[in-house]
């Protein structure tokens, strides 16, 4: 009533005003940080600081003002950020458990609406990670059947350097289409020539939504998705692009279930369609065809996409560094030979195994990881960090920590070696991030790295063009690429 009657005494514009004001504070007291809520640099209100830039490179900036363990705001989002092999392992492993769930991404969930692995929480989560983990290491007849996949697929990959004749070439296209046939060998079954224009494409579409997954678009998209999905711009063409594989990957799943034998099945799609019917009375685990579809995206897209990018730094460390090449040439040709390498080999095999890994560190292929949802009220680093919040960890600082690495900015695979020239485990070797939502895909990716590395430095010498030194610059997207080079690939 006393409002009312002071508001009749206001003409319209003070009126207005006062009442924004009053909105404004309101919105200010809601939003303020609890006691004891990790730092951070002052948020503006209602967009927060959706004007702050963070990436693997300006996170480092933070981290040196506010220490590891910062926040942010991003519209009405709180973000936490956790730093350096100690924390970010509070969080992943020791604490794992109150950091384990996905919060929901506006742009993903629009896709993927709880489906699937990589957006997926709860029971349904465990068992899809579990059933998708379990065929990767143990489809048909387990590493046998991988092995000799890859090796078939590396005879194309020689075949397809071998059309070069030793010319300058850019290794991108006929990377990504042999580890893409691998992973899709395994999903759904079939491989594609290097000429296939529409695969080929498809291929383009998918490096392209995972680039922009870490652009400022899929950001302005996470903060504001209400007016970000009716405007225009790349975050609607990765959309585009993810709804174009899954279309693929359903067309693949329907030719798959007239022809489904119980008793043979040839590949994920068909083992995951016998598992339907198996669990038709779990219904909390989800296992019906949408989740499928999927799924299917998950371990294709970043079956695909993260191995070749990964493949393309190694070839560009061997053509950077010719004494490392020799070094690792010089211990397949005494361990291997010229017969094929399997997995076995690779125990005795330390220096190629420390190469590997090293690439793997150096690369530092997810700067910043997918981000967690704290399940409850949880201490990191003495910091109180409130049930709801939104976790990332920074998986650079922890692949690059000076406390764990001798010579962290310097490509060394020392990093991995002992005083006997033993290779060596790392604890702070977190390339698959760690904990229960590692990367299912990790077995595969090493199998995969191994044997394509082994095979073409068996097969050829690569060096960089004539003239040219290599650079070892990258793009940022979710992932950290080299930017497009060529290479030499001469037949031994």
């Amino acid at each position: 009533m006393i409002l009312h009657s002071l508001l009749e005494c206001l003409d319209f514009k003070t009126s207005l005003f006062m009442i924004s004001l009053v909105l404004l504070l309101i919105i200010i007291i809601k939003s303020k940080n609890p006691a004891n809520f990790p730092p951070g640099p002052w948020a503006l209100p209602i967009l927060g600081n959706v004007f702050t830039d963070v990436n693997y490179n300006t996170v480092d900036q933070l981290v040196e003002k506010y220490g590891n363990i910062f926040s942010l705001k991003k519209g009405n989002v709180k973000l936490v950020y956790v730093s350096g092999y100690k924390m970010v392992k509070e969080v992943l492993i020791t604490q794992g458990e109150n950091f384990l769930d996905r919060p929901v991404s506006p742009l993903f969930d629009s896709l993927y609406k709880g489906r699937g692995i990589s957006f997926n929480n709860g029971y349904s989560w465990r068992k899809q990670q579990q059933f998708a983990m379990s065929h990767l290491k143990n489809f048909g007849e387990g590493r046998k059947t991988l092995e000799e996949q890859i090796q078939r697929e590396c005879y194309f990959l020689c075949g397809a350097f071998k059309e070069e004749h030793g010319h300058p070439f850019d290794p991108l296209v006929k990377i990504n289409n042999a580890v893409a046939n691998v992973i899709g060998g395994l999903v759904y079954g079939h491989r594609y020539e290097y000429d296939d224009v529409d695969f080929q494409k498809r291929l383009r579409k998918s490096a392209e939504s995972v680039f922009l997954g870490g652009s400022v678009w899929f950001q302005m998209y996470e903060t504001f998705p209400s007016i970000m999905k009716w405007l225009p711009g790349p975050h609607q063409t990765m959309i585009s692009n993810y709804q174009d594989l899954a279309r693929f990957l359903k067309e693949k799943i329907e030719e798959h279930r007239p022809e489904l034998d119980s008793n043979n099945p040839k590949d994920f799609i068909d083992t995951y369609l016998l598992e339907i019917e198996k669990r038709k009375n779990d219904m909390k685990a989800g296992f019906d065809i949408s989740c499928l579809v999927w799924n299917t995206v998950d371990l294709f897209e970043g079956g695909a996409e993260t191995t070749t990018t990964t493949l393309r730094w190694a070839l560009l460390f061997l053509i950077k560094y010719s004494d490392i090449q020799e070094k690792i040439r010089a211990e397949i040709d005494q361990v291997i030979g010229s017969r094929l390498p399997t997995l076995a080999d690779r125990a005795n095999m330390h220096y190629t195994n420390a190469f590997i890994h090293e690439v793997l560190r150096k690369a530092n292929l997810v700067p910043i990881n997918i981000t967690r949802l704290t399940k409850q009220d949880t201490t990191v680093g003495g910091y109180i960090i409130p049930k709801g919040t939104v976790l990332v960890t920074n998986l650079m600082s922890v692949l690059y920590d000076k406390n764990e690495w001798e010579t962290p900015d310097t490509f060394n695979p020392g990093h991995f070696l002992d005083s006997e020239g033993q290779f060596r485990r790392r604890n702070a070797f977190f390339a698959f991030s760690a904990g229960k939502r590692q990367c299912p895909g990790e077995y595969l990716a090493h199998m995969e790295l191994f044997i394509f590395l082994t095979i073409l430095l068996q097969t050829f010498t690569f060096s960089p063009p004539p003239g040219e030194e290599p650079s070892l610059k990258s793009i940022v997207g979710f992932t950290q690429a080299p930017l497009p080079y060529k290479l030499c690939a001469h037949p031994r």
